[in-house]
């Protein structure tokens, strides 16, 4: 069987295409295409459990990607939050001599994520200023009136 990182350098490539053919307005669609598309189950895991929705959600694929990752549930200060401390995806990437990763590589996850989330009445808030190092974090919380 072949592991979902088998796709990352595809992705990279597929993100730069796309953005060579239609600017990044393309590489955002695409991406809202997938969060629309593909994410539903993030969206029912929220609507049922709320925030330990996201808990649920990325425990199982943060470790499938075997990520090295911190994840924090507060459910009564109402915040969950990851803190990547190394990215197998952009990590992947970075360590490839014969591809150089997208520009915005990193900027799929906030797109995806945040459009599932905002909806729902979530804030997030993500952190892409690691990204040259493969680190990152997000935090959602309920949005605030």
């Amino acid at each position: 069987m072949i592991s979902c990182t088998e796709f990352i350098p595809a992705y990279s490539e597929l993100f730069r295409y796309l953005e060579e053919r239609g600017g990044p307005d393309e590489v955002m669609r695409f991406w809202e295409y997938l969060s629309d598309n593909f994410l539903q189950n993030m969206h029912d895991l929220v609507v049922e459990h709320g925030l330990r929705g996201c808990w649920l959600y990325w425990s199982h694929t943060l470790n499938e990607e075997a990520a090295d990752f911190t994840m924090t549930l507060d459910e009564e200060a109402g915040e969950f939050s990851i803190v990547m401390h190394h990215c197998p995806s952009k990590g992947l990437l970075m360590s490839l001599e014969h591809v150089e990763p997208y520009h915005d590589y990193c900027g799929h996850c906030d797109v995806l994520y945040r459009r599932v989330l905002e909806p729902l009445g979530y804030e997030c808030v993500a952190d892409l200023s690691g990204c040259d190092e493969a680190r990152c974090s997000f935090v959602v919380r309920p949005k605030s009136d």
